[in-house]
């Protein structure tokens, strides 16, 4: 399919590389943007994926708990003159109230006519997100400059641990709960970039399976919450400092 110069530009965008490497990239993923990103990282281009991946766009993240409810709202804009206004946080913070006592669709639906009313004050475009997790063993955390945050569902109460392991995963971005949660689909793509890495530094064929298998275990657990390096401990994983309890569920916003 013909690839048009505005595919190429928004590639670049998102990559830092060149026009002609893009564009290349492009034709041969047959326009596929995805495709065109992991075709540049087998080729050597890492920071394609990393700059893809990063958001340029301020805000704030807050996050409560309350009784057998935890919810956390990411709030939007674009600059971080806006992300400090009282009448920005305050819309965030009501937001968590009514997710807590009424649900989610309530508080996005109550906030949206507050975030219209602030634009045309302010003149930033905004937006809510607001997600939450109900049962026992709840905890949460937001780090102290509010762009990043967790909530966390343990299989046991235990709010001390539910709000150490919601800040493990603030800070380490964990993918899944458990290495066998990966979804098969990210393992086989990454399968593919490490075979052709391989492939141009020459590794023998007979060891490149072994290579292979012993990158997909490392990259399992790096991904997994619960075989990751506890943030407060190195020397014992999150699933060794949980002991007899464990982690069900979690969500990680940030900014």
């Amino acid at each position: 399919m013909p690839i048009t110069a505005s595919q190429v530009n928004e590639l670049r965008q998102k990559t830092g590389i060149s026009m002609m490497q893009c564009k290349k990239a492009l034709e041969e993923a047959d326009g596929n943007e995805k495709k065109a990103m992991d075709i540049l990282r087998k080729k050597g281009a890492d920071k394609a994926a990393e700059k893809a991946d990063r958001q340029m766009r301020e805000g704030i993240i807050l996050a409560k708990v309350e009784g057998d409810k935890a919810v956390i709202v990411t709030q939007y804009c674009e600059t971080d003159f806006v992300a400090k206004n009282e009448e920005f946080r305050a819309i965030a913070e009501k937001a968590a109230e009514t997710a807590l006592k009424e649900g989610v669709e309530a508080a996005k639906t109550g906030a949206e006519p507050a975030l219209k009313e602030l634009f045309i004050k302010l003149g930033e475009n905004m937006s809510i997100e607001v997600d939450a997790l109900e049962g026992e063993g709840l905890g949460e955390y937001v780090h102290t400059n509010s762009k990043v945050g967790a909530i966390v569902k343990l299989n046991k109460t235990d709010s001390k641990k539910a709000r150490d392991v919601a800040m493990h995963i603030t800070a380490m971005n964990p993918e899944v709960v458990s290495p066998d949660d990966l979804p098969e689909d990210v393992v086989i793509r990454e399968r593919e970039i490490w075979t052709e890495q391989l492939k141009n530094e020459g590794k023998p064929a007979e060891i490149v399976d072994r290579i292979l298998q012993g990158k997909e275990k490392k990259f399992r657990e790096e991904s997994a919450l619960l075989k990751q390096a506890f943030v407060k401990d190195g020397d014992k994983t999150v699933e060794d400092y949980l002991e007899d309890n464990t982690v069900e569920m979690f969500v990680r916003k940030s900014i």
